[in-house]
């Protein structure tokens, strides 16, 4: 039985809203992946278009800059024929509160169905969903370090594509864990889904404390951590959430752990190698690696069209 306490879910259980993949059941991640199975045939058709949101307003509201989330999430609106407006709206931390309201309260006047929110601030999305009407659905495309569900979602999706099945699965996080909203999405995904070991792989500067109560295995060795996984997920450096010295340098991160073929090589030999974008080559993963046979980079950003035009087609659905 669904709770109808979730603030994602209508009072029959299905999703309303989508600001974070914690708390909703494995059901509902795969209603979504199985959805967006149905949109990777229309992104590849001559004709990229469904009619299935004609007619709807979808507001992408960005408080905080981004150009591949902010792109893939209208490419997925205009495909599903929806009217999309973009706002790049830059407000200081000291601002955040009513004047969000105000920002969407005005939007709501303008018949918007929808509001997809980036914002530096955890929980701004959260605090949106619980102010428009009933006949408004919120997705969260990134809050401060809390979650992007959209990015954890395709990520889920191309390890499907790819591995066919979560449950015999050995998957590999590497990196900055801490600042990272990417990780807490894939590591709810991937428990939820049914990967009996999820790994996290960083420094102890760069991982959250208590982190293996998030069901996860941890490392500090970038050898013993990859060998004979089947995933490895690579986050970048937020260099930009980081305040005072996590690190002695971005070369000395690389030295130990970016990603290169020899370390690649203790994996399984078939390990698939994920990236959420932007790289930095150099720093988190070798050209040789980011280039080669194992990426699956560049599918993730096809991946991620047919991801949100399966969540948008969903919500509106109900």
């Amino acid at each position: 039985m669904f709770l109808t306490s979730n603030p994602q879910l209508n009072k029959n259980g299905e999703l309303h809203h989508l600001l974070s993949i914690e708390g909703l059941p494995g059901e509902i991640l795969l209603q979504i992946l199985d959805t967006a199975e149905s949109f990777v045939g229309v992104t590849q058709r001559e004709v990229k278009k469904v009619p299935l949101l004609r007619g709807k307003a979808i507001f992408n509201l960005f408080f905080e800059p981004s150009t591949r989330t902010r792109t893939t999430f209208e490419i997925a609106a205009k495909r599903l024929s929806a009217d999309v407006i973009n706002l790049a709206i830059n407000v200081s931390s000291q601002s955040k509160g009513e004047s969000v309201l105000d920002t969407v309260a005005n939007l709501a006047a303008m018949q918007a169905d929808m509001f997809i929110v980036r914002h530096s601030q955890s929980g701004a999305p959260h605090l949106i969903a619980r102010h428009v009407g009933e006949d408004i659905h919120v997705v969260n495309a990134g809050d401060g370090r809390h979650s992007h569900p959209t990015q954890g979602l395709l990520d889920m999706f191309t390890i499907r594509h790819y591995k066919h099945d979560f449950h015999q699965l050995k998957v590999a996080i590497v990196g900055d864990i801490l600042h990272s909203r990417v990780a807490r999405s894939q590591i709810h995904a991937l428990t939820t889904l049914g990967v009996p070991e999820v790994r996290v792989i960083g420094p102890k500067t760069l991982l959250p404390t208590n982190v293996d109560n998030m069901g996860v295995h941890v490392y500090h060795d970038m050898a013993k951590g990859l060998k004979d996984v089947d995933v490895v997920m690579m986050l970048r450096l937020q260099n930009e959430r980081m305040q005072g010295s996590f690190l002695p340098s971005p070369q000395e991160f690389f030295k130990f752990y970016g990603l290169t073929a020899e370390k690649l090589a203790l994996a399984k030999p078939d390990a698939i190698v994920l990236h959420p974008g932007p790289m930095n080559r150099g720093v988190e993963i070798d050209s040789t690696v980011a280039d080669g046979n194992q990426s699956v980079i560049l599918p993730q950003v096809t991946f991620g069209i047919a991801i949100r035009m399966a969540v948008m087609s969903i919500l509106a659905g109900n």
